[in-house]
């Protein structure tokens, strides 16, 4: 694992790239040499949804935050992310920094709360609604929270002119909150 504060440069990233997909590649082909045909239909499926939300978050013209979403897990944190984008993809460059800054933080805040030794999960959805929703992030941890005070202090004190934090919910099993841009 790397460590968290790690800056990838391009070689660092083809490289790790190349390691993820060589390792996809061998579980297509230990299931087809196990004649598990089923399985490998499904694989492909889930590679090819991943590729998907990929794009998805790269056009939107987010550059610091889809790198940062597309790199987390492979940095060493103490909970898995996965991300998806929801609705007609449009262009979100003039809050990349806000978006990236104020998730970054957060995500750091998560990692110090969260029981280390289990298993804990972040799912991040990104929906982007009809004009009058604009576009809402949803972030549902599921996992063993140790410090849920430590996180409703920082979602009740954080404050920034781009972004609102709608709602949030904090018990020691899960935690939700919605921020939406403040378009």
């Amino acid at each position: 694992m790397k460590n968290k504060s790690k800056k990838w440069d391009t070689v660092d990233i083809l490289s790790h790239s190349r390691h993820d997909w060589m390792n996809k590649l061998q579980l297509i082909k230990g299931n087809l040499s196990l004649q598990k045909y089923d399985r490998v239909h499904d694989f492909i499926e889930e590679v090819i949804i991943e590729a998907q939300q990929e794009s998805k978050l790269c056009n939107l013209k987010m550059p610091s935050f889809a790198s940062y979403l597309m790199t987390f897990n492979w940095s060493n944190h103490h909970f898995v992310l996965e991300y998806e984008i929801l609705g007609n993809v449009l262009s979100l460059e003039p809050f990349d920094d806000s978006v990236t800054q104020w998730s970054k933080s957060f995500l750091d805040q998560l990692d110090k709360a969260v029981d280390f030794a289990s298993e804990n999960h972040l799912s991040i959805t990104i929906d982007i609604g009809l004009e009058a929703e604009g576009v809402r992030f949803f972030f549902d941890f599921n996992g063993i929270i140790k410090d849920t005070e430590q996180l409703i202090e920082w979602l009740k004190a954080v404050n920034h002119s781009q972004l609102i934090v709608n709602e949030f919910h904090v018990n020691t099993y899960e935690l939700t909150t919605v921020i939406s841009l403040g378009i």
